[in-house]
C-alpha cells in the first residue's frame, strides 16, 4: 500500500499553503483512473461507470505516537456523494427529490458489502439516498466497495442532447469515539471529484481523453497532468452541521423526508419550515486572514486562497460583484460574490398557515354564533402563522411541509383538501398548488381520516 510520491504533486494546488508538507492521519485512495485531460493547477477528475463497484482503501498514516486514543478502537467513516457546482448546491433538496420520484426504489449510493474487507455495521438509511457509513479498525486492513447509481448527464439542464454531465463529490468524514461512546469528534475530510457514466461509458470518456492528449503537442501536454492509476482523495473541510449519530439526518437533505423520526413516536422535528441556506457560514468583517482562508476553502474556492493569502474577512466583504469578476473570471466570480454576500434562493411559492385551535373555535361559536370570523382574530383572539416555502409545487411536498409543521409523519396525513364555495371540500392537486396567490393565508383544520389511523387536512 505504500504510495509513489510524484502522485502527490498532483493535490498541491487545492490544499492551504501552510499544509504542503503536513502528513494526514488516514489516506483514502480511489482505485478508478484519473483523467488526462485536467490541467496542472486544476483539481483531478476521476470517471466512474454507473453500478460499478469500485475499491476505496482506507490507510493508516499516523505517525508513530500519532493519535494514541484510537489504538485499539474503531473509528467511524461517512461517506457521500454530493454536488461539485455551486449552482446545484443551491437546489440540491429539489435535485435530489427530483431523482428520488424518477427513480423511486433505487439509491445514489450504495456499499458492495461482499466484496469490502474489514468494514463493521454498515448502514445506509432510507432517507439518505446518497450517504452510508460504517465502522472499521485503522490497525486492520480496510476496503469498501462502492457503487453510485446516478449519472452525471441525470442533473444537466436538457436542451439539444450530448450536454455534458455535471460533477459530483466524493466525500469520506472519519470519526472517534467521545467519551458518552458516540462517534462525534472529527478525526479526517478528505474528497474527490467525478463524474459517472452509463455502463462502460467512463472507459470510453477515458480513452477520448487519452487520444485528444496524444494529438497534443509536447509544449502543450507540461500544461496537463499525467493520468494516474488511481485517485488520491484529497483533505477538504468536514462536511457542514457536524450533528453525526446514528440514523442522524444527512446534512446533504435538507428535505423534510429526514426532518421526521418515522415510527419512532417523539415527533420532534428537528428543522423548522424555514427554506435552508445555501451557504452554511457567511463571513464576518471580524474575520481574520487565516478564518478567511478556512472560508474560502469549505466553500469550495481552494484554488484562489494564494490570490487572497492576506485577506481578511472585511478585505473581501469590500470587493464589489465588478472586482470579483475580474479576479475570478465571470462563472466562479459570481459564485464567490453570491458566496461573500450570504444570498440564498427564493422559494418558488410562500404560503402562510395557521393552525386552528378545536378548544378555541368552540369557544367562539358558543359565544358569537352569528359573528363571522374574519382574520384570526375575532373575540379578542390573536392566531400565530408560520411560513411554508414551496419549491416543487407539489401535494407530495405540501403534505411533507404540513407534516412537519404538526411533528407528524407525512404517512399519517391521508389527504389534503381546500374549503371551497358553500364550504365543500375540494381536493388539493399539483394544478392547484401551482395556482395559489403568493404569501396566500389559510387556516389548518384536522378531520379524522374514517379508513385509517390518518388524518385529513383542511385548508381555509
Amino acid at each position: 500500500d505504500v504510495l509513489a510520491l510524484p502522485i502527490f504533486k498532483q493535490e498541491e494546488s487545492s490544499l492551504p499553503p501552510d499544509n504542503g508538507n503536513e502528513i494526514l492521519p488516514f489516506q483514502y485512495v480511489l482505485c478508478a483512473a484519473t483523467s488526462p485531460a485536467v490541467k496542472l493547477h486544476d483539481e483531478t477528475l476521476t470517471y466512474l461507470n454507473q453500478g460499478q463497484s469500485y475499491e476505496i482503501r482506507m490507510l493508516d498514516n499516523r505517525k508513530l505516537g500519532e493519535l494514541p486514543e484510537i489504538n485499539g478502537k474503531l473509528v467511524k467513516s461517512i461517506f457521500r456523494v454530493v454536488f461539485h457546482d455551486r449552482r446545484l448546491q443551491y437546489t440540491e433538496h429539489q435535485q435530489l427529490e427530483g431523482w428520488r420520484w424518477n427513480r423511486p426504489g433505487d439509491r445514489i449510493l450504495d456499499i458492495d458489502i461482499p466484496m469490502s474487507v474489514g468494514i463493521i455495521d454498515p448502514r445506509a438509511n432510507p432517507t439518505q439516498l446518497n450517504t452510508v457509513e460504517f465502522l472499521w479498525d485503522p490497525a486492520k486492513r480496510t476496503s469498501v466497495f462502492i457503487q453510485v447509481h446516478c449519472i452525471s448527464t441525470e442533473f444537466t439542464m436538457r436542451k439539444h442532447g450530448g450536454e455534458k454531465g455535471v460533477p459530483f463529490r466524493v466525500q469520506i468524514d472519519t470519526f472517534k469515539e467521545n467519551e458518552s461512546g458516540e462517534y462525534t469528534e472529527h478525526l479526517h475530510s478528505a474528497s474527490c471529484q467525478i463524474k459517472v457514466f452509463k455502463p462502460k461509458g467512463a472507459d470510453r470518456k477515458q480513452k477520448t481523453d487519452r487520444e485528444k492528449m496524444e494529438k497534443r503537442t509536447p509544449h502543450e501536454k507540461e500544461k496537463y497532468q499525467p493520468s494516474y492509476e488511481t485517485t488520491i482523495l484529497t483533505e477538504c473541510s468536514p462536511w457542514p452541521e457536524v450533528t453525526y449519530v446514528n440514523n442522524s439526518p444527512s446534512p446533504g437533505f435538507n428535505s423534510s423526508h429526514s426532518s421526521f423520526s418515522l415510527g419512532e413516536g417523539n415527533g420532534s422535528p428537528k428543522h423548522q419550515p424555514e427554506p435552508p441556506p445555501p451557504v452554511t457560514d457567511n463571513l464576518l468583517p471580524t474575520t481574520t486572514p487565516q478564518e478567511a482562508q478556512q472560508w474560502l476553502h469549505r466553500n469550495r474556492f481552494s484554488t484562489f486562497t494564494r490570490l487572497f493569502t492576506n485577506f481578511s474577512g472585511a478585505d473581501l466583504l469590500k470587493l464589489t460583484r465588478d472586482d470579483v469578476i475580474q479576479i475570478c473570471g465571470p462563472a466562479d466570480g459570481i459564485r464567490l460574490f453570491n458566496a461573500l454576500k450570504g444570498r440564498m434562493v427564493r422559494p418558488r411559492l410562500t404560503i402562510y398557515v395557521c393552525q386552528e385551535s378545536l378548544q378555541l373555535r368552540e369557544q367562539q361559536q358558543q359565544q358569537q354564533p352569528q359573528q363571522k370570523q374574519e382574520d384570526g382574530d375575532s373575540n379578542g383572539s390573536f392566531f400565530v402563522y408560520h411560513a411554508i416555502y414551496l419549491e416543487e409545487l407539489t401535494t407530495v411536498e405540501l403534505t411533507e411541509k404540513i407534516a412537519q409543521l404538526f411533528s407528524i409523519s407525512p404517512r399519517q396525513i391521508s389527504q389534503i383538501y381546500k374549503q371551497g364555495p358553500t364550504g365543500i371540500h375540494v381536493l388539493i392537486s399539483d394544478e392547484m398548488i401551482q395556482n395559489f396567490q403568493e404569501e396566500a393565508c389559510f387556516i389548518l383544520d384536522t378531520m379524522k381520516a374514517e379508513t385509517s389511523d390518518g388524518y385529513h387536512i383542511i385548508l381555509k
